[in-house]
């Protein structure tokens, strides 16, 4: 069976919002190897429109460092779903819409063959959560307080605690953690 992987970069203080944290060279390998042992991205709509034209354009360009380069690879040659009411169509390739029951998709998707599913954002991976549905959660977490800005998993209501093992830590030069942990 497929692992779904909850993946996000976030500040001490637990803020996940992109604009109030800063991503650097070593962040991106981290997230490139995460995202070539996938083959499967989630996003809802906002993510999703958050990477892509983004990381498609960053293609294009030629002044963009070898990192974005790199990670641009990655997440352009993965196949994507999002998950949205309101979206009319995709600009990606390999991107498709889906607006059946979370649920039972991503049941769905776990039984077919294939490498990991990430899943990135926060209200999809959020109703994954709720539903018991992620498997592991990587978190990077940055050494910024940021005050503001929406928190992990704000609203999410948990029947019961979910309890984690960690399994890796790494200490970025930036001072950046990242933290794997498996769900118990």
């Amino acid at each position: 069976m497929r692992n779904v992987i909850y993946a996000i970069n976030i500040t001490l203080d637990g803020c996940v919002d992109h604009t109030k944290q800063s991503v650097d060279d070593e962040k991106l390998e981290y997230f490139t190897q995460l995202t070539q042992e996938a083959d499967l991205h989630i996003f809802g709509r906002k993510t999703y429109q958050l990477m892509v034209p983004y990381w498609p354009d960053v293609l294009k360009g030629p002044s963009e460092t070898k990192a974005d380069t790199e990670f641009a690879r990655a997440f352009c040659a993965t196949n994507k779903i999002v998950f949205s009411r309101s979206l009319d169509s995709v600009e990606d390739g390999n991107a498709r819409i889906v607006r059946g029951n979370l649920h039972d998709e991503i049941l769905s998707l776990k039984q077919l063959p294939g490498k990991n599913i990430l899943a990135g954002g926060v209200d999809i991976p959020s109703q994954l959560i709720e539903l018991g549905l992620v498997d592991e959660f990587r978190f990077v977490i940055s050494p910024i307080i940021a005050g503001e800005g929406r928190r992990l998993l704000e609203g999410v209501n948990l029947p019961k605690s979910l309890q984690l093992k960690l399994v890796e830590s790494k200490i970025f030069e930036s001072g950046s953690v990242a933290l794997r942990y498996l769900k118990q």
